[in-house]
């Protein structure tokens, strides 16, 4: 039998690498609202006995046999710092489909796109608020960006398990993507000319995909360059600068549709 190409071999270890891949969620709401979730593939529960009777409907609800341990022996392979209030829960990612797939989802047309944003907390912050105005999904790129941790869903409570976080090959590549789909991609910038008000102007019933880049550099050049065109935030005074997490909230209502 011919020897495989290093190549084939490289996709192949991939590909079970990624099927056998998990993530440790951990806190009562996180470990709570994954319970909950049918969509979610969940491994192993360990819990502590109070956290077992706090979370008891939705442990019974998901069929899943805990594991119940001394508060002074925590096994589950977290982080030593997390505030994990005696609950943790193996789950496998979630699998929220294609772009296309998102982008037919019910709700406003609008979506969040994140460039290199690599802060678990920032991200969890993010999809709590696009949950919050109802866009489609959360769209980032499968690197340098936070993946899904237990940290993240954390701090996300809960909209990890329903607000869409799709990874992407290639940011540019799917910004082209939704362009052709007819969506309007505006990228955040706080030195652009003009608002998000403004260049939505008489446009409010348009699919908008807003881009957000990492605290400081922003944007990279290649992600400008294919966007529609760059937005700001209008400020009230000289200071001009929010956590991004704070920027997509604000960028998001600034571009919620008409009625």
């Amino acid at each position: 039998m011919a020897k495989k190409p290093d190549w084939v071999v490289k996709k192949e270890q991939d590909k079970k690498a990624k099927a056998s891949e998990t993530l440790w969620l951990f806190g009562l709401h996180a470990v709570r609202d994954a319970l909950d979730n049918p969509a979610r593939e969940k491994r192993q529960l360990i819990v502590t006995k109070n956290a077992a009777d706090k979370l008891a409907d939705a442990i019974a609800q998901s069929a899943i046999t805990p594991t119940v341990v001394d508060p002074r022996k925590f096994s589950a392979p977290i982080d030593p710092g997390s505030v994990h209030q005696g609950a943790a829960l193996e789950v496998r990612p979630l699998d929220w489909g294609s772009l296309e797939d998102v982008t037919l989802r019910e709700g406003p047309a609008r979506l969040v796109l994140l460039d290199r944003v690599t802060d678990p907390h920032n991200v969890g912050a993010i999809l709590r608020s696009a949950e919050v105005f109802g866009a489609r999904a959360v769209i980032a790129p499968r690197h340098h960006t936070a993946p899904e941790t237990g940290a993240l869903a954390k701090t996300a409570s809960g909209a990890l398990e329903r607000q869409p976080y799709l990874r992407v090959r290639n940011l540019a590549d799917t910004i082209l993507e939704l362009q052709n789909m007819g969506w309007l991609v505006l990228g955040l910038a706080g030195e652009a000319d003009e608002t998000i008000e403004n260049v939505l102007e008489g446009k409010r019933d348009r699919a908008v995909a807003l881009v957000l880049g990492a605290e400081g550099p922003g944007l990279r050049p290649r992600t400008r360059e294919v966007c529609d065109g760059l937005v700001r935030i209008e400020f009230a005074g000289e200071f001009g600068s929010l956590n991004v997490s704070n920027a997509a909230a604000v960028a998001l209502y600034a571009a919620r549709p008409e009625g």
